[in-house]
């Protein structure tokens, strides 16, 4: 199998709502993002995936050497093989990729965050940067469009952490700040346990009404921050945000039923709004 062919079915096999965006950009483009989110994949796993957080840490430990020895000129891996030649193009440097292993790190070595100053620090690492450098992909000419990328990866990963509370339960982990907790009175023990009737309460509402209205606020400064001369080639990163702010509304009508289910939209659904977006080019 070529390297090529493992980042393709890497990010095939995610079953991403990423993977949609990818499908209408140019070919050397599409190579780029694909090997670029098949990095991001495979450390990603290393953590969801983790039965020994001491091995996960051996594991994110490889990855920055081997992004060292790839930047050197000696990739080992398929995904730096793939992704290697392609990086100057691009503007990706090896500082992008470390970043990203310094968030899955902070999931390795925390399960709480104090309050939502901790969480965007989190959220930077692990789709802030990664929106900046999948807008360099897609191609930009301003400056601003990088800041529309890091508020946009804000806003996706605000509604990852919303979708994924139980999820994230059942490992242990409390991405909701505690601050925020405390203010709306719900205990992180209620959300750990998932007992029946899963922990659901007004407060528990209320506080997930609140998480919501945030992420949205996080969509519409993205969407302001877009320079006009940049709109077509950042169609990709407009699909993901109409795909998981579909998917948000989603979980809004369904009540935040979030503890004992995984809400997510259908691939069919995904790539209709993927080529709305790509006919209406907004």
């Amino acid at each position: 199998m070529t390297p090529q062919q493992y980042v393709q079915d890497k990010a095939a096999a995610s079953g991403s709502s990423f993977y949609y965006a990818f499908l209408f950009l140019p070919a050397h483009r599409r190579a780029a993002i694909t090997a670029f989110y098949a990095f991001c994949r495979e450390v990603d796993d290393v953590v969801d995936e983790a039965g020994d957080p001491g091995v996960a840490a051996a594991k994110l430990q490889w990855w920055r050497e081997e992004v060292a020895q790839a930047w050197a000129g000696q990739p080992s891996h398929p995904v730096t093989q793939a992704l290697r030649p392609l990086a100057a193009d691009f503007g990706i440097e090896a500082a992008h990729l470390l970043a990203l292993i310094e968030g899955c790190q902070m999931d390795l070595d925390q399960t709480r965050f104090l309050d939502y100053a901790a969480l965007q620090r989190y959220c930077h690492l692990v789709a802030g940067v990664v929106g900046e450098v999948a807008a360099n992909i897609f191609g930009r000419t301003e400056a601003a469009t990088v800041a529309y990328a890091h508020q946009l990866g804000l806003a996706l990963q605000l509604t990852n952490i919303i979708r994924d509370v139980g999820d994230d339960a059942r490992r242990g982990r409390v991405y909701l700040p505690l601050s925020e907790l405390r203010q709306f009175e719900v205990r992180a023990d209620e959300l750990l346990r998932r007992e029946a009737p899963w922990g659901y309460s007004e407060r528990f509402d209320a506080l997930m009404r609140f998480q919501a209205r945030r992420a949205h606020a996080a969509y519409d400064r993205a969407l302001a921050l877009l320079p006009e001369v940049d709109r077509p080639a950042q169609k990709p990163g407009l699909m993901m945000a109409h795909i998981y702010r579909s998917l948000l509304r989603e979980i809004e009508a369904q009540g935040f039923q979030v503890l004992h289910q995984r809400t997510s939209l259908t691939p069919l659904r995904k790539l209709w709004i993927a080529t709305r977006t790509q006919l209406r080019g907004r």
